[in-house]
């Protein structure tokens, strides 16, 4: 049976020796499927007669209430007490859907990986592979539409010759440029390849009142449990549900764009790196298509998630305004994590004092890191819930604090000082320096000190799913790499810059930075090592165009500075 998104219902459950007796509280329609399904989860033939018989009784009680994917439950149940007549009748109610109340196609059905195992008494009838032929059709049909749909959401007003403007005529038509197309649906589901032999999906979730004369601000749900996720063919509106409704209702209420990217094990945002470019390269692909807000994408998650916001904000956080996350483990898994990387940006953390992921005492030491570092941090603290705390409407308050944060925010998209670490060539990126290069050969610097803690106490759970405390000897943080940093600053068309480990960087030049009109200094370690006018380069604008689409973050020219 296909897995349904956790909905915390009241029912009563009571056994005896021979048979499971189901007491409904409240006899709702709700309550009744629930109690239908508890029944089902015990393979015993009995007790999958009665539960057959308590979705029909709820199905007869409450015929304007009946869901489909209740009608997908009496189908299977149908299915395992041979039951075939009513069987094919739910079934092929459920198959003939354009999509379900949470966006699944009619044909996933009979097609998707559940079919075997639900279905597999039915596979012998002809009704079945009469079923089955029309859903293969209707699978055909399904991605041509979303083909067509993916089509329609990357359309633009018109393909630009850029190459006919110069210098800062060019600059002016990027800053103010607006070729985007109203769309036609409030939902997409959209591909995304990852290589050449893997791809996943995302979802978007637009405003209603969207329309391409106003600029957006987005938010980013990064999923947990990336051991048990797999990649999509394609994305519904579950996402939308069940706890991230929460999300939902309140990006519906402030015109906030949601998206949802799918990933796995294997290419994800917190467990490898071969997967992290995945949302950086969703946000250039929605500026492509959409009016958004350059100093207003967020990235937020639960778990896994949280932890991939946070590992952003460790290792790419240019793209982004600021980051959330629901009880995260604030650590870096692929590499160093240099926490005062956290200057650059901001992190609301909501977290609570029961959670095996992360324990609160550690929570409490990077509290106290973060105040040292006065760093835009904060860590919400809700006693009393688990891991699962987004699960519960007690987190109702969360959601309102991140909304209230998100609102108000803004990326300040030209920093007047800048510090970095980092210990992978990749992530040599922040703002206006770039391109970065690690010279761990070198002697590091008197001023180049990592920061870690230590953690003492871990919450685990117990053969009875109980918490309990356990003592533990680690460090916060691992260090597996040398790594580089660089600290840099600009004031009155100086940049002053000082490195360890690093063997070459480029500063990148914008006239909101600096006045074009005088020369550029750049004093390295104390020596000048640049001073020169510096014009729009007019091939370097438009390869920076091309690789971000970043209207309030565009660079004219840079400087490339080799480290002796």
């Amino acid at each position: 049976m296909k897995p349904l998104a956790i909905v915390i219902l009241v029912f009563f459950i009571t056994t005896t020796s021979c048979k499971k007796q189901v007491v409904i509280s409240g006899e709702s329609y709700t309550a009744m499927v629930e109690a239908a399904y508890q029944l089902s989860v015990d393979k015993d033939s009995l007790q999958q007669v009665d539960a057959l018989e308590m979705y029909e009784k709820a199905f007869a009680k409450f015929p304007d209430s009946i869901t489909d994917y209740s009608i997908y439950e009496a189908s299977v149940v149908a299915s395992e007490i041979k039951a075939f007549d009513k069987a094919f009748s739910y079934l092929e109610r459920t198959a003939k859907l354009v999509e379900d109340e949470m966006g699944f196609p009619g044909w996933d059905y009979i097609l998707g990986e559940y079919a075997d195992e639900d279905y597999k008494n039915l596979m012998e009838d002809s009704r079945w592979i009469a079923l089955y032929e029309t859903a293969l059709n209707d699978k055909e049909q399904f991605f041509e539409r979303l083909k067509a749909e993916e089509k329609e959401f990357f359309n633009t007003s018109k393909n630009e010759d850029l190459a006919v403007f110069e210098g800062d005529e060019l600059y002016q038509h990027l800053k103010t440029s607006n070729n985007y197309l109203p769309k036609k649906q409030q939902d997409y589901s959209i591909a995304l390849k990852i290589n050449d032999t893997a791809s996943t999906s995302y979802f978007v979730h637009l405003p209603k009142s969207y329309t391409p004369s106003k600029k957006y601000a987005v938010l980013f749900y990064l999923h947990g449990a990336l051991r048990y996720n797999e990649l999509s063919a394609f994305e519904t509106k579950l996402n939308l549900m069940y706890d991230n409704s929460r999300y939902t209702k309140r990006a519906d209420a402030n015109n906030v764009i949601l998206v949802f990217p799918k990933g796995n094990k294997d290419f994800n945002w917190m467990l490898k790196d071969e997967g992290f470019f995945m949302v950086p390269e969703i946000v250039k692909q929605l500026k492509s298509a959409l009016n958004i807000d350059d100093n207003k994408v967020f990235v937020s998650g639960h778990s896994n998630g949280a932890t991939g916001s946070f590992s952003y904000l460790m290792k790419q956080p240019t793209a982004f305004a600021g980051f959330y996350g629901f009880n995260t483990y604030p650590k870096v898994f692929t590499g160093g994590t240099f926490i005062k990387n956290v200057l650059s940006r901001s992190f609301i953390n909501f977290s609570t004092d029961q959670d095996y992921y992360y324990p609160p005492n550690a929570n409490d030491s990077l509290n106290v890191l973060m105040a040292d570092l006065k760093a835009d941090y904060k860590d919400y603290r809700y006693n009393g819930f688990p891991h699962w705390f987004p699960a519960f409407e007690d987190s109702e308050p969360a959601y309102d604090i991140l909304f209230e944060d998100l609102l108000q925010r803004k990326r300040q998209p030209f920093p007047k000082t800048i510090q970095w670490e980092f210990d992978d060539n990749a992530y040599g990126n922040l703002d206006w320096i770039s391109d970065a290069k690690l010279d761990t050969a070198t002697v590091e610097k008197a001023w180049h000190k990592t920061a870690n803690f230590d953690i003492v106490k871990w919450l685990k759970l117990d053969k009875n799913d109980s918490v309990v405390t356990v003592d533990v000897h680690q460090k916060a943080f691992d260090f597996p790499r040398a790594s580089g940093k660089i600290v840099a600053s600009f004031e009155d068309n100086q940049f002053t810059v000082k490195v360890s480990r690093i063997g070459a960087f480029s500063i990148n030049i914008s006239p909101e930075m600096v006045d074009l009109n005088r020369s550029v200094k750049v004093v390295l370690n104390g020596e000048l090592v640049f001073d020169e006018v510096l014009t729009y380069d007019k091939q370097f604008m438009l390869e920076q165009w091309h690789a971000n689409l970043d209207r309030a973050q565009l660079w004219v020219n840079h400087i490339r500075v080799n480290v002796e």
